[in-house]
Formats: structure tokens, C-alpha cells, sequence
């Protein structure tokens, strides 16, 4: 039979009888025949509670206690769920990420995974053994247990599928798939079927809060079909068990999807910042002298827009931040006024990037047009665009974010059956 990975999310586990209903999705994977590892997460609100007691014995602690403490959710978790496969007659062990190991590099508190050595959770499912997998957690260099960041639960998941050779990975949480946009601001929203990597990606990155985007670059590269399933249906209930068409969402190559729409869909950030640099001289090196700096203090730059001056002497320089990291690259360009070489500094909060995304942008002409179109029948200023093969973003004021959304919904035929 296959070999499959399961990942349950902090509300997917949040309490004991969610747990018992986990296990109940575990189960009926194991006597349908298969293979089985399970990713969990911390119950929920477990791992706000450990970062709290963190910042209230000292705000400023080493990272290395640092994930001490928070991987402990996670592990908790495996633990429970093993003891309740246990006591539903299930062959079922828990393992921390340092007991695998999952090897990471050194950075404490957002690690990446460098290697995974599965021989021995292999080895036990020749006797029927589950492993239960505490997520988010791994072994740095200097023997210590390393996190992963938030959301790390998902990259787990899909190392350890991809270390193991699994045929699927399913997300469960507490959405039955992914949408066509937030159904919360578009009721007409559709769960798709199928969705490719780089789209997912791309929804991912630019605001959709379904899977961590690390998961996704993973899954990409190592072919890992993933699916995003709802851990609240009866796990006895029809199609639960289908192998190959579960309910949900399957992500998956490009050449999976037979007929790809042009856009898929529709994703917004709110809370970015535009900060503008005005007067800047216009010579080679400016730019670096500008983002360099930026990217050292951890500042994420996105949409950028420079403007030249007739003259060709000085120019404008736009560009995007998350709106909690304004005071920070404010604060940054400040100090290096001089090596940067511009005249004024000017910022602006409360902005949304609203993205229509789909790989069918690739053959098609006018899907930028038409969104522009959209936004200007509803009075909906741009104040900054991006493209690339795949997406648009286009940045407008916070107070439109919802009306920008069905609009871009609606115009590119998505809430139709």
C-alpha cells in the first residue's frame, strides 16, 4: 500500500478530544493498509503561553533556552496522541525531532532543515508502527534542539515525507482546502480541486494563511503532492478514506492539471508600509547603498518603484515593508542618510497589497488590463504595481481592501460554479 504522511495543526489538537478525533483520521489510514507518519503541532494557544513565559523571565534570553522551552508544545502533543492510538489498539511511537534526527542549521528560533535521516521510522513500519513526529523542531550543529518558526510544522511535514518517500502528504487543519480567496470578504469563494506549487507559492507568500511558504518551496522541490484537508470532518465519512480524490485540496506539478484557468486566484496582505525616498541622487551604487542595509537589519523590501527626473540628476525611490517593520527600516535609513544620498524621507501605513495570481498569465494577454479596469469602475486608486511571470500585486489604500478583493473576484470569473 502507500506510505503517507499526516500533519494536525494546533486546533486540530487543541484539547483531548480533539486529539481522540486525530487519532480516528490516523487509524483509519493504518487499516486501510498504509504506511503512516504523523506531524503534530502544539495544542493551540500552547506555544503564545511558552513564548510568554519566555519574554516575562527576561525579555532579551538566549535563543537557545529560547527553543528549549517552545519546542515543548509539540512534544507534549506527540505524546498524547501516541498513548491515544495506543489505547485504540494502534502500534504508535512518539519521537522528538533530535531523536530522528532532523538536522538543522544554526539558526536558533527560525532554523531551516538541512537533513533528515528516516532510516529507523522506515525500518518500524515493516512492523506496523506509526510515528508520531513533534513538528516545528529539529537538532542544530551545536546539539541543541532548534525551532523552526512559526507555521514550522507544515516544513516538517513535508521533509519528513520527502525523507521517507511518501506518496502524500496531508495538511489537515481547520479549512477543508484552499479558496479561490478568503471567504471570509468573498462568500462566492470556491475550494479548487487541484492548485499547482508555484501557485501555491505565490497565495502563500503574498497573504493566503493556509501553509507556511517554506513548506511549499519544499514541497516544490522534492515533488511532494500535498493535500490541504479539514481535520473537523467525521473521519468515517464518505471519501475520507479515497485513496486517490480525498475532500480537500490537492498541490501538485503543473502538468497534474489538465484544464488551468487563467487566474486562480485572489490573495491581499493588509498592514504594509510604503516608505519613499525623495531626491535621491541618481548615480550606480545608490540602490545597494539603500537595500543593502535594509536586508542586514532583517527588513523585508517588496514592491519598488523609481521614478527618474527630467533632468536625470536625482530620482524617487519607492518602496514596501510590513507596516511592523516601518519604524524599523525608518530607523535604518535615518542613520545612513548620507550613504544613501537622498533629501526626505516620507512614510505611509494602513496599506493592503491585493495579488491575482495563476500560471495561465503565462499565455494569456490583458489580465493586467482588466484588473486595472476593475479597480478604476469602482474608484479604487493604484498607488504601485509588481508583476511577474504569474502574479500581479497592485497596492492600494487599506480601506478598500474588501471591495478590491470581490471585484478582482468577480472580473476574472472565479465565483462561478
Amino acid at each position: 500500500m502507500a506510505r503517507i504522511v499526516l500533519k494536525f495543526g494546533g486546533t486540530s489538537v487543541a484539547d483531548i478530544d480533539r486529539i481522540k478525533n486525530v487519532a480516528r483520521h490516523v487509524k483509519r489510514e493504518v487499516d486501510a493498509g498504509h504506511d503512516v507518519a504523523v506531524v503534530v503541532s502544539a495544542m493551540s494557544g500552547k506555544t503564545n503561553e511558552l513564548v510568554g513565559w519566555c519574554r516575562a523571565a527576561s525579555p532579551i534570553h538566549d535563543a537557545r533556552e529560547y527553543d528549549a522551552v517552545v519546542a515543548s508544545g509539540e512534544q507534549v502533543t506527540a505524546g498524547l496522541l501516541a498513548i491515544t492510538l495506543q489505547a485504540m489498539g494502534v502500534n504508535a511511537r512518539s519521537w522528538q525531532g533530535w531523536q530522528i534526527a532532523i538536522k538543522t542549521d544554526g539558526a536558533h528560533g527560525a532554523a531551516r532543515i538541512q537533513e533528515i535521516d528516516a532510516a529507523e521510522i522506515v525500518r518500524r513500519f515493516a512492523d506496523n508502527q506509526v510515528a508520531v513526529i513533534a513538528g516545528f523542531q529539529g537538532i542544530a550543529p551545536d546539539n541543541r534542539i532548534a525551532t523552526l518558526g512559526r507555521g514550522g510544522s507544515d516544513t516538517s511535514a513535508v521533509a519528513v515525507a520527502a525523507a521517507i518517500k511518501a506518496d502524500r502528504c496531508d495538511i489537515y487543519t481547520d479549512v477543508d482546502g484552499v479558496y479561490t480567496t478568503d471567504p471570509r470578504i468573498e462568500p462566492k469563494a470556491r475550494r479548487m480541486n487541484r492548485i499547482s506549487f508555484e501557485e501555491m507559492l505565490e497565495m502563500a507568500s503574498l497573504g493566503a494563511k493556509v501553509l507556511q511558504v517554506r513548506s511549499v518551496e519544499l514541497a516544490m522541490v522534492h515533488k511532494v503532492r500535498m493535500f490541504v484537508r479539514s481535520s473537523f470532518e467525521d473521519p468515517d465519512a464518505p471519501g475520507m478514506g479515497d485513496f486517490d480524490n480525498p475532500p480537500g485540496t490537492l498541490i501538485c506539478d503543473e502538468d497534474e492539471i489538465v484544464e488551468q484557468q487563467v487566474v486562480t486566484g485572489i490573495a491581499y496582505a493588509r498592514d504594509e508600509a510604503q516608505i519613499s525616498l525623495r531626491r535621491v541622487e541618481d548615480q550606480p551604487g545608490v540602490a545597494a547603498a539603500i537595500f543593502g542595509p535594509l536586508a542586514e537589519a532583517g527588513v523585508n523590501v517588496d514592491m519598488i518603484v523609481q521614478n527618474i527626473s527630467e533632468s536625470g540628476a536625482t530620482t524617487d525611490m519607492t518602496f514596501t515593508v510590513p507596516a511592523g517593520d516601518l519604524q524599523k527600516a525608518t530607523a535604518v535609513l535615518e542613520t545612513a542618510k548620507s550613504a544613501m544620498r537622498y533629501e526626505a524621507i516620507q512614510s505611509e501605513q494602513g496599506l493592503t497589497k491585493v495579488s491575482v495570481i495563476g500560471v495561465g498569465m503565462r499565455s494569456h494577454t490583458g489580465v493586467a488590463a482588466t484588473a486595472f479596469k476593475a479597480l478604476a469602475s469602482r474608484g479604487i486608486n493604484i498607488r504601485a504595481i509588481t508583476t511577474s511571470e504569474i502574479k500581479i500585486s497592485i497596492l492600494i489604500d487599506g480601506e478598500y481592501t474588501e471591495l478590491a478583493v470581490r471585484a478582482l473576484h468577480s472580473v476574472y470569473g472565479l465565483d462561478k460554479p
